[in-house]
């Protein structure tokens, strides 16, 4: 398995259609969307675009829906929920479908939207993700951060990196790292393995959710290491669900 990370969805070449991709947006979007269909949300499906997501959640029933959302790390005005995986609870997710648009990553899940195989992964589920790979071992396995507004974030390099080291960790001589970006993420998670909160309130999107007020609960979800087994699956282009 050829493994490459690509820091945010600008970064991966034009044309290329991974066989596997696997997103990650630790602040938030994954997080919250592994947390969501962990505590029973029919599916997530995923919006760059907010007039697309009104006119697609319109057709859904309105008992059966709710529009989960934020842009600069605050929740959209008239949206039921920001983007937060603490709020994400059963009594209010359980069967029903979430309609999401967020800054950063709903917009590297458009760019990936034709993969063979695509997947989303926060630190929570990083096992089962893992695991779920390491049992197709696909030949070619593209990571893509999300980043902030297009630049660099270091707490998705830091879950790329924990991703490769499982990885490599479980099948050494089936894995390959392929780029530089990857090998630099796997230095980056040997450093804050064992102090990830720390590394998510020092990433400069940490120290803005900081600013914009009391996100303690968030980073502590965030951080949290392989506590749930759900496998975010794209069923149907923009559509995730449990697998």
């Amino acid at each position: 398995m050829d493994l490459s990370y690509f820091h945010v969805a600008g970064d991966v070449p034009k044309g290329l259609e991974p066989e596997t991709a696997v997103v990650i947006d630790v602040l938030r979007a994954t997080t919250t969307i592994a947390w969501a269909l962990h505590n029973g949300a029919e599916a997530v499906e995923t919006f760059a675009d907010l007039e697309q997501l009104k006119k697609k959640s319109h057709e859904w029933p309105q008992d059966s829906r709710l529009l989960v959302g934020e842009r600069g790390g605050k929740r959209i005005e008239g949206f039921d929920l920001g983007n937060s995986p603490v709020d994400v609870l059963p009594s209010l997710v359980r069967g029903k479908r979430l309609f999401m648009s967020t800054t950063n990553g709903t917009r590297s899940l458009d760019v990936v939207r034709n993969a063979g195989t695509l997947y989303t992964m926060a630190l929570p589920n990083r096992r089962a993700v893992a695991e779920r790979l390491l049992c197709e071992m696909p030949n070619q396995l593209c990571i893509i951060g999300s980043g902030w507004e297009g630049t660099y974030s270091l707490e998705d390099s830091l879950a790329a990196g924990a991703l490769a080291a499982f990885l490599l960790d479980k099948a050494s001589n089936s894995v390959e790292i392929v780029n530089d970006e990857l090998t630099a993420a796997l230095a980056l998670w040997d450093k804050w393995k064992e102090d990830r909160e720390g590394c998510l309130r020092l990433a400069s999107h940490g120290r803005r959710l900081i600013g914009l007020g009391d996100h303690d609960a968030d980073f502590k979800c965030c951080s949290e290491l392989d506590q749930i087994d759900v496998v975010p699956f794209q069923v149907e282009v923009g559509v995730l669900s449990a697998s």
